[in-house]
């Protein structure tokens, strides 16, 4: 990827956000490596207060006691740390590896209400904003250029066809031996996506000046390249 190594030294914010399940993280992740850029992969940290809240009370039959929520904030430290045998960062809630638990569809069916949650979204962006302030970094989620790097020199909105988004999180379930069926797994995704362009806080929507990736029928590969295409094109204007 020699246009991407050639500008190593101009780093910049690149902002990825998109429906759940289109891939972001690993297409992030796959920036991310191939710029020597920090990933941080923020749907992981809602997902971590989510089971957090879950192991406390705060969410019981899949509905969320948001006050309860909100008075366990102060007791969430939230840090990552490389995993060189997956060769990506792990995540731990109060030292305690999560990575494995965060990805059930039991944290995937609440962690749309928790993150409706103002306090939890700005205690979390926070974070995101101060991890990511020295630039050089990669960071996906909802709202990353909307609300936690409006400026972000590269925006990415991904989108793929729900039910093929629904088919690849179905194989990740099945492959962790989570028999899920699939028809729950799809109405989870459309759940997902009406929860977050619906809710009050944040809501899951396109920056106007964001470049649209539908992935839906993309190989790992061809979106490699879309994306180098992309960033040439950012790299040449920050030249201008």
């Amino acid at each position: 990827m020699e246009s991407c190594t050639e500008n190593r030294d101009r780093r910049i914010i690149i902002a990825v956000d998109g429906f759940s399940s289109c891939g972001k993280s690993t297409f992030a992740k796959a920036i991310a490596s191939r710029l020597g850029y920090i990933f941080i992969d923020t749907g992981a940290m809602y997902r971590a207060v989510t089971l957090y809240a879950l192991e406390h009370g705060a969410i019981r039959s899949g509905i969320v006691d948001n006050d309860l929520t909100v008075s366990l904030l102060d007791d969430i430290c939230i840090t990552f740390r490389f995993n060189p045998q997956r060769g990506a960062s792990d995540i731990y809630v109060n030292g305690d590896l999560v990575e494995g638990k965060i990805r059930t569809i039991e944290i995937s069916n609440c962690v749309s209400a928790v993150s409706s949650i103002r306090e939890v979204r700005e205690k979390l962006v926070a974070m995101q904003q101060e991890m990511g302030r020295n630039r050089g970094v990669v960071m996906d989620g909802r709202d990353i250029g909307t609300v936690v790097f409006p400026d972000a020199e590269l925006k990415i909105f991904m989108t793929a066809d729900p039910e093929v988004r629904a088919r690849r999180r179905y194989a990740e379930l099945q492959a962790k031996g989570d028999g899920v069926p699939f028809e729950e797994v799809l109405a989870n995704v459309v759940q997902r996506d009406r929860a977050d362009m619906t809710r009050a806080i944040s809501p899951l929507r396109q920056a106007p000046d964001a470049v649209v990736l539908d992935n839906s029928h993309m190989s790992v590969e061809e979106q490699m390249a879309w994306f180098e295409r992309e960033f040439a094109r950012v790299q040449q204007s920050l030249r201008r």
